[in-house]
């Protein structure tokens, strides 16, 4: 039986690609090796939003192009958003590279590895669901995206939105809550822009029609989505996260900037008291909503002042999660070509320390509220007698005790860090006092 061997990089799009590909390959007979060195078939998914995923991805390929000088019989692949329409500079670097396929883009990596589909089975991927391990999966429901912010190389590699049909989305979950998973997060560069596009019986479906649906179906107790836009986040969607059951009050709303004049030169759509708008609608809805965001420090022409409207707006919102990352130019976006990368290396350096820890004080404020109270956990992993899961609202919990991977448990919280609980199952310390 051939093997195939799968190394991803990037974002949660990335690892449920990659995922897909297995469930295919698996389907037409290989199977999954632990190791490179133990595959016929080695596939590296890759992320070019920032330079040092690019570079991770450069080393690999070293690394197998040495394995291949060294007589190494394999075919290699290379997938996902370092590879667009144009590859020439890849190929004439990495000649070894059997097959170059866009992320998505599967085909051509079946047929570099020499597998031959009967095609009477009709749509094959559409129907080819991935079965994670562990009790919670990745489903992405809308591809590509149509923003085009100035710094995002995205659009230029996924192409533009392209919603999943109601019914495919619906059935793949329904295949993993049969398969044990217990929580799904719902994918999309920009996830309320799901169903935009959609027509005949999904005409004026949307984020909350897919988080309807879920409602009713058995084994799942969690619905998450990532990432968030705020001009396609309307009132309903807003709404049904507040009102159903499963679907957890956890947003991330990347701002990028507090700066209306930043935002501008980004394109990215919206002012700053349009975004807080959105934001002060989610929490008259749900007071205790988690909330995380995104931030580029050192794009293009950001001030002094610009950079501290940033940083008051990260004060004023208050969020649970802050990611921030310093600019990076992307080869062919708008800013790599009209935009210079005008901010030195050491300014981007001290507003990353400065945002970060921002984020630790927020976070371990935020936290603090936990003390000495029970949090809902839903358990991912179980080792030695110590288990780890998330609440609703995101938040990494360290427990003493034993709990069944995929239950929700109640957790006394004993102790926090900006990062994540600790404490022991309430059970156990009930017991404990009896």
């Amino acid at each position: 039986m051939p093997a195939f061997h799968i190394w991803t990089l990037g974002c949660q799009m990335n690892v449920a690609d990659s995922l897909k590909l297995a469930a295919g390959l698996e389907r037409l007979g290989w199977s999954e090796a632990a190791e490179e060195s133990g595959a016929d078939l080695v596939v590296i998914n890759t992320c070019s939003v920032r330079q040092h995923a690019e570079d991770r991805a450069y080393g690999r390929m070293h690394v197998l192009r040495q394995r291949r000088e060294a007589g190494g019989q394999f075919q290699l692949a290379v997938m996902g958003c370092m590879v667009g329409p144009k590859t020439d500079d890849l190929r004439r670097r990495f000649p070894m590279v059997d097959v170059w396929a866009r992320p998505q883009e599967f085909e051509p990596i079946l047929t570099a590895a020499g597998v031959v589909r009967d095609a009477s089975e009709g749509e094959f991927w559409t129907k080819t669901f991935a079965t994670p391990t562990g009790p919670t999966a990745y489903v992405p429901v809308v591809h590509g995206c149509d923003k085009f912010c100035t710094y995002c190389i995205v659009p230029l590699r996924r192409g533009r939105e392209r919603s999943r049909p109601v019914a495919e989305v619906l059935a793949e979950i329904r295949h993993l809550a049969a398969n044990g998973i217990r929580e799904v997060t719902l994918l999309g560069q920009t996830v309320e822009a799901y169903g935009h596009d959609l027509d005949g019986v999904d005409t004026g479906a949307d984020l909350a029609t897919l988080f309807e649906g879920i409602e009713r179906i058995d084994g799942i107790v969690r619905t998450r989505f990532l990432t968030s836009y705020p001009k396609d986040m309307t009132d309903r969607i807003i709404d049904a996260v507040a009102d159903l059951p499963k679907v957890c009050e956890h947003f991330n709303i990347p701002v990028q900037s507090g700066d209306d004049t930043m935002l501008a030169r980004m394109r990215r759509g919206y002012t700053v008291a349009e975004y807080e708008e959105r934001v002060d609608r989610i929490r008259s809805r749900m007071p205790n909503v988690a909330l995380a965001t995104d931030v580029i420090v050192g794009a293009p022409g950001e001030t002094d002042a610009e950079f501290g409207n940033t940083v008051a707006l990260l004060d004023r919102i208050g969020f649970d999660v802050i990611h921030v990352a310093a600019y990076s130019p992307r080869p062919g976006t708008f800013a790599h070509r009209n935009q210079p990368d005008d901010v030195p290396a050491e300014v981007k350096r001290e507003r990353l320390q400065i945002i970060e820890a921002l984020h630790a004080d927020s976070a371990a404020r935020i936290n603090r509220r936990t003390l000495g109270r029970d949090v809902e956990v839903l358990v991912e992993r179980e080792l030695e007698g110590r288990s780890t899961g998330r609440t609703r609202g995101g938040q990494l919990v360290h427990f003493d005790g034993v709990g069944q991977l995929g239950s929700l448990v109640q957790v006394q919280v004993a102790e926090v860090t900006p990062w994540s609980l600790h404490g022991q199952l309430a059970s156990d310390l009930r017991l404990a006092l009896l």
